[in-house]
């Protein structure tokens, strides 16, 4: 796998409400590579979510350099998953995935077949015409993600996408990502809170401290790629996810 994007000495203060500045990174580095899945752990507040808005380009304000071997089109390159579908309830599932592509003026053959066949890969294909209140929260997500995909992005950022929902759903989101993974390679850049999701789902595991945000260790998971549930019963698992969590205690 090539480099994709290298984050360099990267920094960012705000003014508080107060008038005070605060200071969320601080000399951050990373770097990603085309194809893997990056995890971001670390403390509230250590600037996970800012550093995936910087990297989205939605925050423009900032120390430092982020660069990519290709620079990213604006709305193509970059699909964003947050923690809230914030699916459209007017609009069916289908035309809620094809949005992106509406925006990009994209009403071709071809991509109204993308549309559906990512509808297929994440499960939806009969549930296409429902509406979002018809749907359960797993589903919600997934469509999301399908949306966030349909105009084939190079790099998907993920912003505590599973962080709301039950444990038994959020197992099985865990698992569709997996096999989306397996059947578009994508890049993937993960926010996430829990060590098990990190462990499970990444090849990396970048760990922040407390703000400033900086990264203070970046670990290769222990685990072969073709991962399923009883992966979460294997020793290097546990062994793995409570280094993790010794490191952000």
């Amino acid at each position: 796998m090539g480099e994709l994007l290298s984050v360099r000495e990267v920094g960012k203060t705000y003014t508080g409400a107060k008038g005070q500045q605060v200071t969320a990174l601080a000399d951050v580095d990373l770097d990603v590579a085309e194809g893997e899945v990056v995890a971001l752990i670390g403390p509230s507040g250590c600037g996970k979510s800012t550093l995936l808005r910087m990297i989205a380009g939605l925050d423009g304000a900032f120390d430092g350099e982020l660069t990519w071997t290709k620079p990213p089109r604006p709305g193509k390159d970059i699909g964003f998953v947050f923690q809230e579908p914030a699916l459209l309830p007017w609009r069916s599932v289908e035309r809620n995935v094809s949005l992106g592509l509406e925006a990009l003026r994209d009403n071709s053959s071809e991509a109204r077949q993308r549309v559906r066949d990512l509808l297929e890969l994440v499960g939806l294909a009969d549930f296409a015409q429902c509406f979002p209140k018809e749907l359960s929260g797993g589903m919600r997500q997934r469509a999301a993600i399908a949306r966030a995909l349909a105009y084939d992005p190079r790099i998907l950022l993920m912003d505590e996408p599973f962080g709301a929902l039950d444990a038994i759903t959020r197992d099985r989101l865990h698992d569709d990502l997996l096999r989306i993974w397996e059947a578009t390679r994508k890049t993937i850049i993960l926010v996430t809170h829990s060590v098990e999701e990190a462990t499970y789902l990444a090849d990396r595991v970048a760990v922040m401290s407390a703000r400033p945000g900086r990264i203070k260790a970046v670990h290769h998971v222990p685990l072969d790629r073709d991962r399923d549930p009883s992966t979460r019963r294997l020793p290097q698992f546990a062994e793995f996810a409570g280094m993790l969590r010794q490191e952000l205690e």
